[in-house]
């Protein structure tokens, strides 16, 4: 049976890892790139089914309008009440992930139409939004822990003392490292990561060429 093209690759990693930053790197040498978590947030703001969902969760207040009259969303009043109930963030999971999935599989379809060869799917919770089977293979990206911090510190995502909390709810680096296919450790410069995403995008145009080109 042949294989067509795209060749399917999810991208993770802990808060602070890196992971955006080589998502970018590789859609700039050419892959194309699915984020889900920015869908997943388009989708707070445009699908009823999904807003209804929220209000029932968090209350009618959790949205409101801002002065240009367009839908907003209390992240940070959901991220509060999820924090102390994790049966609500299983149930806002539930309600959002499957709309994620049907996203990109148009993704897929129209990769392939365009004849994309490596598609890239972003997200913060591969592994436990499920499906992971469903691609071709995973890369984790890594970093220590203080790395991570103080990224996520410069990029203005909270305090020191917020970030580690948040870094406590996620997945640990090492169950990551376990379920990738490749692992890439990003604890250098700018320039350092590039290069090693060079390295990882050669390998992953070997591996997509290997699978679709010779069935």
């Amino acid at each position: 049976m042949t294989r067509h093209y795209p060749f399917l690759v999810g991208v993770t990693g802990g808060l602070g890892s890196g992971k955006s930053t080589v998502c970018r790197f590789l859609s700039e040498m050419g892959c194309r790139q699915f984020e889900a978590d920015k869908v997943a947030k388009e989708l707070q703001l445009t699908d009823h089914e999904i807003i209804d969902g929220i209000k029932k969760l968090f209350g009618e207040g959790v949205y409101s309008l801002d002065t240009a009259g367009q839908r907003v969303i209390d992240r940070k009043k959901i991220a509060s009440s999820v924090f102390s109930c994790p049966e609500k963030l299983e149930s806002l999971n539930k309600l959002i992930h499957p709309k994620v999935f049907s996203e990109f599989h148009k993704a897929v379809l129209d990769a392939a139409k365009a004849g994309t060869r490596i598609l890239i799917k972003e997200a913060a919770i591969l592994f436990e939004s499920g499906r992971p089977e469903e691609l071709d293979l995973v890369v984790v990206v890594v970093a220590d822990e203080q790395q991570r911090i103080a990224r996520a510190v410069q990029k203005g995502m909270g305090s020191p003392e917020e970030i580690i909390q948040r870094i406590k709810q996620q997945w640990p680096q090492q169950k990551l490292i376990e379920k990738a296919d490749y692992v890439l450790v990003n604890n250098g410069s700018l320039e350092a990561l590039k290069k090693e995403t060079e390295a990882l995008y050669c390998k992953l145009l070997e591996v997509a060429v290997s699978i679709c080109d010779n069935p």
